[in-house]
């Protein structure tokens, strides 16, 4: 066990021990009542025997198989168990039948004990047992030779409850078999009489090699049918393609070509060409009205007239055809590609007829084989629907015999393995589950107790520092004030040391500060003290102040209270070089409020600090919650230390506290935890050949 693991199992321990301590009246109260209802229970309950007794399946696959020659064969497995059937399920719930425990119910002697059939049934368990062939039976009675009785009942009605069973099921069985075969003889006569009258009048003979043929035609031709098809359809996809890339139909492309290879036309066109290169050779020389270029003009429009005219005679629509075939733009490959076009076009065309042939030959040879063939199928459907007839003919007086010994198939004969025997010992109530059921409930019953008292204990708890939401500036140890100072090396001397550094970075106003808590018993004073033993080791001048004028724990520790009726205020005691100390004024309890409120302590503290320049003053009060003078002297200390003890602190009271000084506009500047549990292990470090254990 580590350390943290030892840390934790000594705090929790603490924990329970001082929530046993707190609540231990409650909880002795509790576990004294519960066990002695037990005892109660144990002494008074009604005694309760039970009676056992073991059924068996013996194994009846006795793998009957006899040939009936054309009445088939006759086959008995006996009892078959499987995830689905198992015969033991069965045979359990014939035993809890109402059939069977209605007259045990009528002839039992406590029958009016039980209100029902269903709350009389509790007595009987009936249960297979795992990995075996056998049916445990338990029956409880309030006497041993009752409980004995009544294994024997539900035995004897049992048996005699199978044979009856069996009996129906032969009976129901076999009348139902005898009308099935009745109805089975005069379809059989039926169907065989409309098969011989077919026969004879069509005189048909089954052609099985035509009728193959046939087949295999239809299939070869399906299969060409189809290749020519995916042939067509690509013929008509590469002609498409084409088309999206020239932008021509295929009449458009011959259409081009036949432009392309007519010479009159052509001819025309390469005048055309001339006669513009020619204007536009004089349009940079000569001006429009020159003769030239209005010869040239005249020409070109002539040409252009007759270019249309000989275009309309050759092709009658000449939209979207490509007139520059056969002129010096004129490209190999865009003819290559008109051409492929059109021998797609002319591929699919072609394939397409060949398909529509192969169709018509198709439906010709289904048409051949279906006059061929449709005979055959009626006497095919005539010949099965007589082999079907005849088997279940067969099948129904086979049912017959089989009926006679399958009643103990679904029914078989089971045996007594163990006759019915009862334990002296009553069953219940067990004794052992009784004291179990009072160690739970004593266990469950003083956790619920305790956690109903906790709930409303008002102690304080973690969760209650963390809803107050100030920060915690040190966590002392729980100690003895007469150990402060004089060990560096406990860890309390640590805590105090610490809380001095967090303080000594802080801005305390005119470096006072006010140590309290909300009632008594939570280690102000203490706190007190080791907070200014520590900044005095820290270098710092440190005067503390005894402003508890009811107890004065602060001056009875150092051994300096002045009597009750002096009439002079207290001075300075020097404690050590850093260290004074200013007694508690010897005031009345009555005069403390009025002498806070008149501002009598504000100008005596005043006076001590500015005579002794000092760095710190810590002011040591009395609870927040007990007087009314340490809240006036907020005003003059300005800055509060909030001393709380977690399981000792109440939780309303430091609420209250903290609303009273919030009233009185106190600087709260943080929490000190007092008696926190203090680790047992911790790091260890070497001072002059001496661990210091932290």
């Amino acid at each position: 066990m580590n350390a943290y693991s030892l840390l934790s199992f000594r705090v929790t321990n603490v924990k329970i021990s001082a929530i046993v301590k707190r609540h231990w009246l409650p909880l002795v109260a509790l576990n004294t009542s519960i066990f002695c209802c037990t005892g109660m229970i144990a002494v008074f309950a009604p005694r309760t025997w039970t009676a056992s007794t073991q059924l068996i399946l013996p194994d009846t696959t006795a793998n009957l198989d006899a040939n009936l020659g054309t009445l088939g064969q006759l086959k008995n497995q006996g009892v078959v168990f499987s995830n689905e059937l198992n015969p033991l399920q069965v045979q359990t719930s014939i035993i809890t039948s109402d059939d069977i425990m209605y007259p045990i119910w009528l002839s039992d002697p406590e029958k009016d004990n039980f209100e029902n059939l269903i709350s009389y049934k509790k007595l009987f368990k009936v249960k297979p047992v795992d990995q075996s062939t056998t049916i445990g039976i338990e029956v409880k009675g309030s006497l041993p030779k009752l409980a004995k009785k009544r294994a024997e009942r539900l035995i004897n009605h049992y048996q005699s409850r199978l044979n009856e069973l069996r009996l129906e099921t032969s009976n129901s069985r076999q009348q139902f078999s005898k009308n099935q075969l009745e109805e089975a003889e005069r379809n059989l006569q039926t169907v065989r009489n409309k098969l011989v009258k077919f026969k004879e009048s069509t005189g048909l003979v089954n052609n099985e090699e035509q009728t193959k043929s046939l087949v295999e035609g239809i299939n070869t031709l399906s299969t060409t049918q189809t290749e020519i098809a995916s042939q067509s359809k690509a013929a008509q996809t590469r002609s498409r393609e084409l088309r999206q890339q020239l932008g021509l139909t295929p009449q458009q492309a011959i259409d081009s070509l036949r432009l392309s290879q007519n010479k009159e036309y052509q001819n025309i066109r390469a005048q055309l060409s001339e006669v513009t290169k020619n204007i536009a050779i004089n349009k940079g020389v000569v001006t429009e009205q020159n003769p030239i270029m209005i010869s040239l003009r005249d020409k070109h429009r002539q040409l252009v007239a007759t270019l249309n005219d000989q275009l309309a005679k050759i092709v009658p629509n000449a939209e979207k055809v490509d007139t520059s075939f056969g002129s010096q733009n004129f490209e190999d490959a865009t003819t290559n590609l008109m051409k492929q076009m059109i021998l797609a076009d002319n591929e699919s065309q072609a394939l397409q007829q060949q398909a529509s042939q192969i169709a018509t030959q198709l439906q010709r040879m289904k048409a051949e084989l279906r006059g061929t063939s449709s005979k055959q199928a009626q006497l095919l459907d005539l010949q099965g629907r007589y082999d079907i007839a005849e088997g279940v003919y067969k099948g129904i007086v086979g049912q017959l015999e089989q009926a006679k010994i399958s009643a103990f198939n679904a029914y078989p004969n089971v045996q007594i393995l163990d006759n019915p025997t009862v334990d002296p010992k009553p069953t219940s109530p067990k004794l052992s589950l009784i004291a179990l059921g009072a160690i739970l409930t004593s266990f469950f019953g003083s956790l619920g107790l305790v956690s109903h008292l906790e709930s409303r204990n008002p102690l304080l708890k973690p969760k209650d520092l963390q809803d107050i939401e100030l920060p915690i500036l040190a966590r002392v140890p729980a100690f003895k004030p007469s150990t402060i100072g004089l060990r560096l090396e406990s860890a309390t001397e640590i805590s105090f040391q610490r809380l001095a550094s967090t303080l000594s970075l802080m801005s305390l106003e005119n470096r006072r500060l006010m140590v309290s808590s909300s009632t008594s018993n939570e280690g102000k004073t203490t706190v007190t003290i080791g907070l200014a033993t520590a900044l005095a080791a820290l270098g710092f001048k440190v005067l503390v102040v005894d402003a508890d004028f009811h107890q004065a724990k602060l001056s009875k520790h150092f051994g300096y209270v002045l009597p009750s009726k002096s009439n002079t205020l207290p001075s300075v005691v020097t404690i050590t070089n850093e260290l004074d100390l200013l007694p508690v004024v010897p005031i009345h309890n009555n005069k403390a409020g009025e002498f806070v409120a008149r501002g009598n302590f504000a100008k005596h503290l005043n006076l001590i600090q500015e005579a002794g320049n000092y760095d710190y003053v810590i002011v040591d009060t009395s609870p927040i919650g007990l007087t009314s003078e340490t809240a006036l002297m907020a005003s003059a200390l300005f800055n509060l230390l909030l001393v709380v003890r977690l399981e000792v602190s109440d939780r309303y009271m430091v609420q209250e506290s903290l609303e009273i000084l919030s009233h009185h506009n106190a600087q709260i500047i943080g929490l000190v935890m007092n008696g926190v549990e203090q680790r047992s292990e911790g790091y260890v470090y070497k001072r002059e050949n001496s661990p210091i254990r932290l």
